[in-house]
């Protein structure tokens, strides 16, 4: 059977749907991935490695290098949804799909209508004091080249994100598990499956798995179906 057709029969007959995906969701939107081709691991020169600059500590002890790095490379306020958020929200609006994990910070499954959000890595739209709690908006952080800092307190203003060293947060997590746990299909997209402890959520299904992706990843072999292509491309396909 053709893929795309045994993929519609599969959504048809489940139950309770649920999606997984990571940076490759976004960037038909501009928006680069770590690990791809054009990714930022390949894109920049081996003095910048992200793991050492994206971090809960260079917040603390280097937040001048640190958001000249976030500024440039993890943001981008222009950015607009594509074809697989759009059809993902969708798909939840006519009750096909009961939620999204992302392990993205754009917030474009909320721009595209998507409303069952889970978001692993917490979102770049929302940044916080660490001294007194004020909450600030990206416009915040991208008004000047400075260092943010609190206009309440005074104090460094930084990303709801987890960073490299930092723990996920155990809300969304549960929230994801609970998911995952109340559904027949999962459909993964855009995501290497590299990076733990998001990627045990998808080798812990028990249920039927769906990975679409233009490159293999590093959990096809647990899939009861691969597609090999652009994830916007495949689910406009299915769903209209």
């Amino acid at each position: 059977m053709d893929d795309i057709l045994y993929l519609r029969e599969l959504i048809e007959k489940a139950h309770s749907v649920a999606f997984f995906g990571g940076a490759g969701v976004s960037t038909a939107s501009g928006i680069p991935d770590f690990r791809g081709t054009d990714g930022l691991y390949n894109a920049l020169s081996e003095e910048i490695v992200p793991e050492e600059l994206l971090t809960g500590t260079q917040i603390i002890e280097n937040p001048r290098g640190f958001y000249d790095y976030y500024r440039k490379n993890m943001v981008y306020p222009e950015a607009e949804p594509n074809n697989a958020h759009y059809v993902l929200a969708q798909m939840e609006r006519d009750g096909k799909l009961a939620g999204i994990i992302t392990q993205n910070i754009d917030g474009l499954h909320q721009r595209a209508g998507s409303e069952n959000v889970i978001e692993l890595h917490g979102s770049s739209l929302e940044n916080y004091c660490i001294e007194c709690g004020e909450k600030y908006d990206l416009d915040f952080i991208l008004e000047d080249e400075s260092v943010p800092l609190c206009e309440k307190c005074g104090g460094l203003v930084r990303p709801d994100v987890i960073m490299y060293e930092e723990p996920l947060k155990a809300e969304p997590f549960y929230r994801a598990e609970e998911l995952l746990h109340n559904a027949d299909l999962l459909i993964v997209g855009g995501t290497s499956l590299k990076v733990y402890p998001a990627a045990a959520l998808v080798r812990d299904f028990e249920g039927t798995i769906v990975i679409i992706n233009k490159e293999p990843t590093a959990l096809d072999h647990i899939a009861d179906l691969i597609i090999y292509d652009d994830l916007g491309s495949v689910l406009s396909e299915i769903w209209s």
